[in-house]
């Protein structure tokens, strides 16, 4: 198989309204669906889990890789965009706010926005999962592909995959139905 590159949306986490979301966990259903996600990326014989340091992902990338049998490695960088002093904001409101963001991405409606960077550098002959956030894994899709990035936001589910051959970064495989198990 050739060398790919994994990007995973973290699974589901326990919403607190009154916790920054950099700072929420898995619930117990994003914890169980990161066996069956663990499960279909074995297929892609990965050498190493690579997470966001936000809770969620770090906890979704420590679980896969367990599951895997394979190193974590914890990346700052690949952190979700930047939402200090957003507060809580429901679930229309949010996704409102995320079009605006994806609709004049050189704007800063929603703070500062990371991407996937240089991770592969750093595994330069391997196959890499990294488990990041939706609105990174998003933009850095959209910039490769040109795809309208609010309806692939929408699209990916917690958790969620997408497979890109490298190091051409092809889209081979979009993985959004995981959320059922």
């Amino acid at each position: 198989m050739s060398r790919s590159l994994i990007l995973v949306k973290h699974s589901l986490p326990a919403l607190e309204p009154g916790v920054p979301s950099c700072e929420w966990l898995l619930s117990e259903v994003g914890r169980a669906r990161c066996i069956p996600l663990a499960e279909r990326l074995a297929a892609y014989r990965a050498a190493v889990v690579v997470a966001s340091p936000e809770p969620k992902a770090t906890e979704t990338g420590q679980i896969v890789a367990a599951r895997l049998d394979l190193p974590m490695e914890v990346i700052a960088g690949l952190h979700e965009n930047d939402r200090t002093g957003l507060g809580w904001l429901g679930s229309a409101e949010l996704e409102a706010t995320i079009a605006r963001f994806f609709a004049q991405p050189e704007r800063r409606s929603m703070g500062n926005e990371t991407a996937v960077g240089a991770v592969c550098a750093r595994h330069p002959y391997e196959t890499i999962v990294v488990v990041a956030h939706g609105a990174v894994i998003t933009l850095f899709i959209s910039r490769l592909t040109g795809q309208e990035p609010f309806p692939l936001w929408k699209r990916l589910g917690l958790p969620s995959f997408i497979v890109l051959s490298l190091p051409d970064h092809t889209v081979r495989t979009i993985r959004d139905d995981l959320e059922a198990g």
